[in-house]
C-alpha cells in the first residue's frame, strides 16, 4: 500500500493493529475485548476502536495506541484479568521493564525488534 499510494498518504487515512493472542475475530489467551463489542460502552477512543474511528473520520484525530482488556472468565462484570496496548504497525507493545505485567500502562509502543 505504502509503495503504491505514498507514506504520507498511508499514514493519513489507513491503520493496523495486531491483536497478540486473539483468536479468529474474538476470545483467546491475550487481551483481545478494544469495544469490538456492540453492546461495549462507547465514547472513549482509547478503548473503543469504533470511537476512535469516528474520531478520525470525523474530527481528524489520527488514532495512536489502543487499550485491549481481558476480562475475568470472560465477562467484563468480574473485572480485569489484564491489559496491553495495541499499537499501529509497525510498533509493537513492549514491556518497560517496571511494574505489573497485566497493566497496559507498563508497555510502551516501539519498533519490533
Amino acid at each position: 500500500v505504502v509503495n503504491r499510494l505514498g507514506k504520507k498518504s498511508v499514514d493519513t487515512s489507513l491503520r493496523l493493529y495486531m491483536v497478540p493472542g486473539m483468536h479468529h475475530c474474538e476470545g483467546g489467551p491475550g487481551a483481545t475485548a478494544f469495544g469490538q463489542d456492540p453492546a461495549a460502552a462507547r465514547g472513549d477512543a482509547q478503548h473503543d476502536v469504533f470511537t476512535a474511528l469516528e474520531q478520525w473520520v470525523e474530527n481528524g484525530v489520527v488514532p495512536g495506541r489502543l487499550i485491549a482488556k481481558k476480562f475475568v472468565g470472560g465477562n467484563p462484570a468480574n473485572g480485569v484479568a489484564m491489559s496491553r496496548p495495541l499499537c499501529p504497525y509497525p510498533l509493537a507493545a513492549k514491556y518497560n521493564g517496571k511494574g505489573n505485567t497485566n497493566k497496559a500502562r507498563n508497555f510502551v509502543c516501539a519498533v519490533e525488534q
